[in-house]
């Protein structure tokens, strides 16, 4: 068996804001706790994204999510949908520009918790050999 990321704590300050924003932008589901003290995104069959609510001070966390190129489009759309700032470069300005630098496209953009999310069809990080 290969070792795959199961889930992955995000603390937050609003969980139930920063999972619903977060599954409406990647169009994927998410649910309200019934029972503990998460707020889980579905990203997909075999990884989710716990929010959980805390009142201390937490880093930044910083995620990103390999697309295809039409789910590129659409997530994009409705990030622009609801006007939510987003950049080229990690660090940079909120340039509204989409990076091509690694023959795919690449934006990053900040959620209200301050946590930056990163979208892109193509990974940089595992370039073929």
């Amino acid at each position: 068996m290969s070792i795959e990321l199961d889930h992955t704590i995000v603390p937050s300050h609003d969980k139930l804001a920063s999972a619903k924003q977060l599954a409406d932008l990647l169009s994927v589901p998410w649910a309200p706790p019934a029972l503990g003290p998460f707020a889980p995104v579905f990203v997909n069959e075999g990884l989710t994204l716990d929010f959980i609510q805390t009142d201390e001070d937490f880093p930044v966390y910083h995620f990103c999510f390999r697309v295809n190129q039409q789910q590129f489009d659409e997530i994009l759309g409705r990030i622009r949908a609801a006007d939510i700032p987003y950049r080229s470069s990690v660090r940079g300005p909120m340039d509204m520009q989409i990076n091509t630098d690694y023959g795919g496209n690449m934006i990053y953009w900040n959620e209200p918790e301050g946590h930056q999310w990163e979208m892109l069809t193509v990974s940089y990080a595992r370039q073929s050999a």
